[in-house]
């Protein structure tokens, strides 16, 4: 036995002293003893077992409060989808976070203008017209430095960026053809790096 465990076995017997004394101080009858002391035991199992999964129950618990943050499966992300029948996902960009729409039907990254301020992404000067589901805008390109998403992080990724996009952002093709795989299963998009 070494220090480690003499120190565990230590602070369990001190801690049981505890709840004993303290039922024994109060002359409860032996009916209510049990059952407190009972209620102790399932309080202490309940705090072992939070304990002892700790991050698999914290990875399911953001999982179900923070959809958008998808939860690493190994190497793979799954996003799960929203309730609009999209794919929603927060990511850095340039250690700014954003939330994106992954869309396969976009071929480019696109930022709006207040999220490329904001991660310090500074547009070229030309404007190229851009064909859009609503419409044709004028855009300009420019490079996201580093765009991290769970697991997989890319660097200098292509992206246009215009004031008509409102606060949309979108992955699109060049993002996700830089992945090992991609797909839908079910209502959970998988990204593997």
């Amino acid at each position: 036995m070494n220090g480690d465990q003499a120190l565990q076995i230590v602070a369990t017997g001190m801690c049981l002293m505890l709840v004993v004394s303290a039922l024994v101080s109060r002359r409860v009858p032996l009916g209510q003893t049990v059952k407190m002391a009972l209620g102790w035991l399932a309080i202490f199992a309940v705090a072992l077992f939070v304990y002892s999964f700790r991050d698999d129950v914290t990875t399911r618990l953001n999982a179900v409060l923070y959809p958008e943050s998808g939860r690493v499966d190994g190497e793979a992300l799954r996003i799960p989808m929203a309730e609009d029948g999209h794919f929603w996902v927060r990511a850095d960009v340039n250690g700014v976070e954003t939330r994106f729409m992954i869309d396969s039907g976009a071929t480019t990254a696109a930022l709006s203008a207040a999220s490329a301020a904001a991660a310090g992404i500074d547009a070229d000067g030309f404007d190229m017209p851009v064909s859009t589901a609503n419409g044709t805008v004028n855009a300009r390109r420019a490079r996201i430095g580093e765009l991290r998403i769970g697991s997989i992080r890319r660097t200098d990724l292509a992206v246009i960026t215009a004031a008509e996009f409102g606060d949309m952002n979108v992955l699109g093709m060049n993002f996700l053809s830089s992945l090992r795989s991609w797909g839908v299963e079910g209502r959970t998009l998988v990204l593997k790096p």
